[in-house]
C-alpha cells in the first residue's frame, strides 16, 4: 500500500473514531448511568450537551490552525487529545465531572471535520465518492457506538468502554505520526489573492448560495442528532420483544447503522454524475415520509422504518459537503468547512435537551413528527438552489 492509499485509510479510521467517542455516553447513559446513579435518561443527557457545543464551536479555530500551521499536525492531535479524554471519561464519579470530560472531548473531536475532510478531498476532481467512503467510515463509527459499548458493558462494564477506545485511538495516533513523517510534505497553495466583489454564481449571489447550504446543514444536523443519539433508547423501548440486553439493543443499532450507511455511496456516485440539487431534494423528501411512518411503530415495523429513515439521513450528509468543496478554494477549505460544521454541531448540541424535553413530556412518537416536518423545511430550501451547480472540485465563484 502507498502513502496515499495508507494516508487515506487513516482519514477514515479518523472519521470512524470521532463519531465513535461522541456517542459512546449516549449508550451508557440509555442502558447504565440512569440506574447507577439513580437519574433518568431526560436527566442524564444534557451532560452530553457541553461536549457537542465544543464540537461545533472549536471546529473554526481547529481549521484556522490546520490552514496556517498543518493539517497533517492537527490530525496527529485530534487521534492522541480524544483517545486521553476518552481514557479520563471513565474515572468519572459524578455526573458534572463526565460533562466536564466530554466537553473535552468535544474540543478535541472539533478538529477532525474541517481537517480531515479537506485532506480527504486534496488534489480530486470528482469528490462525490472520495467522501462518501470517508462518511461510510463515520457513520461505521457511529452504529460501533452503540455496539461495542453495549459489548463492553455487558462484559466489563460501562467504564471500559471508555478506556479501550480511547487507548487504541492514542496507537492510532502514534503510527499516523510516523506515516506523515515518512510522506512528502503537501504542495502550497500559490498565486495572488484577490478581493472580488459581488461573487454570484449560476445569476445568484454567492452569499445566497451558502446561506442556504448553511440552513440544510442546521436541519440536517437537526434530523442526524436526533436520530443517532436517541436510537439506542428508541430501540430500547420499541424492540422489547426481541432486544432484551444491552448487548442486543446495540447490535440492532450497529446493523442499522451499517448498512444505512452505505447509502453515502449510493448518493457520492449520484452527485459526481447527476444533479446535486435533485438528488439532494429526492433525499429530503423520503426523510419526511419515513419519519412520518415511524409515528407508533413498535416490533419488526420500528426496525424496518428505522432503516429507512438512517439510510436518507445518513445520504445527505456528503451532499452538504460535496457543495462546499466545489464552491471554495484549497487555502480556504479548512476555514469554510470549520463554519460548515460549526452549524452542524450546534444543531447538534441544541438537539441533545430537545430530545431529553420531548421525551419526558411526549414520548418519541412527538420527536418523529417534528423531524417530518424538518425534512420538509429542507426540500423547499433545496429548490431554491440554482438547477446547475458545479461539477468538480474547482472553485465556481465567478465575480
Amino acid at each position: 500500500m502507498n502513502h496515499t492509499r495508507l494516508h487515506f485509510a487513516f482519514l477514515n479510521v479518523g472519521h470512524f473514531l470521532d463519531h465513535f467517542f461522541m456517542l459512546v455516553f449516549a449508550t451508557v447513559a440509555a442502558l447504565v448511568l440512569n440506574r447507577e446513579w439513580g437519574l433518568s435518561y431526560a436527566e442524564l443527557i444534557p451532560y452530553a450537551t457541553p461536549g457537542f457545543v465544543a464540537f461545533g464551536v472549536f471546529a473554526l479555530p481547529s481549521g484556522w490552525l490546520a490552514d496556517k500551521w498543518s493539517r497533517r499536525g492537527m490530525l496527529a492531535v485530534f487521534f492522541i487529545g480524544i483517545g486521553v479524554c476518552s481514557v479520563l471519561s471513565a474515572y468519572a464519579q459524578t455526573p458534572l465531572q463526565i460533562g466536564i470530560a466530554l466537553f473535552a472531548m468535544g474540543v478535541f473531536a472539533a478538529i477532525y471535520h474541517p481537517v480531515g475532510l479537506p485532506l480527504v478531498i486534496e488534489g480530486r476532481d470528482k469528490t462525490g465518492m472520495p467522501i462518501a467512503i470517508n462518511g461510510v467510515w463515520g457513520n461505521l463509527g457511529v452504529g460501533s457506538a452503540a455496539l461495542i459499548t453495549g459489548f463492553l458493558i455487558d462484559n466489563a462494564g460501562w467504564r471500559a468502554a471508555f478506556i479501550w477506545p480511547g487507548i487504541f485511538s492514542i496507537a492510532v495516533g502514534l503510527a499516523y505520526i510516523w506515516l506523515i513523517r515518512q510522506m512528502p510534505a503537501p504542495p502550497k497553495t500559490l498565486g495572488a489573492k484577490k478581493k472580488p466583489s459581488a461573487i454570484t454564481y449560476a445569476g445568484l449571489p454567492l452569499v445566497r448560495i451558502f446561506t442556504i447550504i448553511m440552513l440544510t446543514t442546521a436541519l440536517g444536523g437537526i434530523m442526524y442528532q436526533s436520530t443517532t443519539f436517541a436510537l439506542p433508547k428508541v430501540f430500547d423501548e420499541r424492540l422489547l420483544n426481541i432486544a432484551g440486553t444491552a448487548t442486543l439493543v446495540g447490535w440492532y443499532a450497529f446493523v442499522v447503522f451499517t448498512v444505512a450507511a452505505f447509502a453515502q455511496l449510493v448518493v457520492g456516485y449520484l452527485v459526481d454524475r447527476h444533479s446535486v440539487r435533485t438528488v439532494f431534494a429526492f433525499v429530503a423528501g423520503l426523510q419526511a415520509v419515513f419519519f412520518a411512518a415511524m409515528y407508533q411503530l413498535s416490533g419488526i415495523a420500528a426496525l424496518v422504518i428505522a432503516t429507512a429513515f438512517m439510510l436518507v439521513v445518513f445520504g445527505q450528509i456528503p451532499i452538504n459537503d460535496v457543495l462546499v468543496g466545489r464552491l471554495t478554494a484549497s487555502e480556504w477549505r479548512s476555514r469554510v468547512f470549520a463554519c460548515r460544521y460549526i452549524v452542524t454541531f450546534s444543531a447538534l448540541a441544541a438537539s441533545i435537551p430537545m430530545i431529553a424535553w420531548i421525551h419526558a413530556n411526549y414520548g418519541f412518537d412527538r420527536l418523529f413528527i417534528l423531524l417530518a416536518m424538518t425534512g420538509m423545511c429542507v426540500v423547499l430550501l433545496v429548490l431554491m438552489l440554482p438547477r446547475a451547480m458545479p461539477s468538480s472540485a474547482q472553485p465556481a465563484a465567478a465575480e
